[in-house]
């Protein structure tokens, strides 16, 4: 790769022992990615967060990161924590998990990073404009952001986020290339799509049989959709994906066309769905919009639901909600959470995500269904 004199300072260690690190870690990156060179970037989303998934390890490197002094250079959001900062007494966190979750916060917000602990930093002002050069971590972000709002980034490590946002830069390779954002094949959708969980199955059924760049077509997403599908698609190997009057990239194209229909949903239904009765419906991953928020207080539901957010969000929808039935709980979700400590064993979800996760992560079981039918039920 070609550095800059500054670059190269830094990778010698004249930026601090921090800075030097971080840039090792950008240059092998670069390296294994044929990278030319680094390019600035506009703002970070830093996963490895939640205490449940980087352990004592992961927490001894960041106290490292953070006693060295080193600050980030541009706009930093942080992903959900393994618990909610205000309320982990109240809903029951085991008080050590708590101690040691708290501790990776302060260290994060000692670098300068905003603890927003959402894993939709476009709610809480971390929106790049299209065209921008990104860092961002947590799958279901890095594909809203290269295909809803066509910002451009890779699929960054918790490491290599923290990295580039530490020197401001990233390799130029991958999905920073207009070359490697177009499309590879074609998505026909064959049946109709009636909620934001049938998006959710389509992602789910394409991200786990192909891989590439998606075009889909033959449906009308709103945004929401759109995220439950890119959200689903982000449980396999993708990371972009495009769609027709829908997606700002999109561009008609001769490609392999594969059809979707009932059949397939069907198969992807039929897979997340791993118990009958949830003892909880869980909402929000990734976290809830005001207008999903919204959407769950209309229902009115007569059974326990926990809705996963922003503290931004959080804050405005209590305002309006008045069923003691539902909890809206800020900085985690139910996927880093700690939710089999608690003593639950199935949840009810609306996210093809949250359903992957739950059980291969936590080894909780899932009623995967629409929302309407989630909490239909008393």
């Amino acid at each position: 790769m070609h550095l800059t004199k500054e670059e190269e300072r830094l990778l010698a260690g004249e930026g601090g022992e921090a800075l030097r690190k971080a840039m090792e870690i950008l240059l092998t990156l670069g390296e294994m990615n044929n990278a030319e060179r680094l390019i600035p970037i506009t703002s970070a989303q830093v996963s490895g967060v939640s205490y449940k998934t980087i352990g004592d390890a992961g927490l001894e490197f960041l106290r490292d990161m953070a006693e060295s002094g080193a600050k980030v250079k541009v706009l930093t959001t942080l992903n959900p924590a393994g618990a909610p900062v205000e309320a982990a007494h109240e809903l029951g966190f085991p008080e050590e998990f708590i101690r040691k979750q708290r501790e990776i916060l302060r260290a994060y917000e000692s670098m300068g990073i905003l603890v927003s602990c959402t894993c939709t930093p476009y709610y809480v002002g971390n929106l790049p404009r299209f065209g921008e050069h990104i860092a961002w971590a947590e799958s279901s972000s890095v594909i809203y952001a290269n295909s809803v709002i066509g910002a451009r980034t890779n699929r960054e490590s918790a490491i290599s986020a923290l990295a580039a946002a530490l020197v401001g830069k990233v390799p130029e390779y991958g999905l920073h290339l207009s070359e490697n954002r177009q499309g590879s094949f074609r998505v026909e959708i064959k049946t109709k799509l009636e909620s934001s969980t049938d998006y959710a199955a389509l992602g789910y059924y394409v991200g786990r049989n192909y891989k590439g760049i998606p075009v889909f077509a033959g449906a009308s997403p709103q945004g929401e959709d759109l995220k439950a599908l890119g959200a689903a698609l982000a449980t396999g190997a993708i990371s972009m994906f495009h769609f027709a009057g829908a997606t700002p990239e999109y561009r008609e194209e001769k490609l392999e066309k594969i059809e979707v229909g009932e059949e397939e949903l069907r198969e992807a239904w039929e897979e997340l769905n791993t118990c009958e009765e949830p003892d909880i419906v869980t909402i929000g991953c990734p976290h809830a919009s005001l207008k999903e928020v919204l959407a769950v207080a209309k229902l009115n539901p007569r059974r326990e639901v926990w809705i996963f957010t922003s503290r931004q969000v959080k804050e405005l929808a209590e305002r309006y909600i008045k069923n003691e039935n539902i909890k809206i709980i800020a900085d985690t979700c139910m996927v880093v959470a700690p939710l089999e400590e608690l003593g639950i064993k199935c949840i009810g979800v609306n996210s093809a995500k949250a359903a992957f996760y739950s059980t291969n992560l936590s080894k909780i079981s899932v009623r995967f269904d629409s929302l309407e039918n989630l909490l239909r039920e008393e």
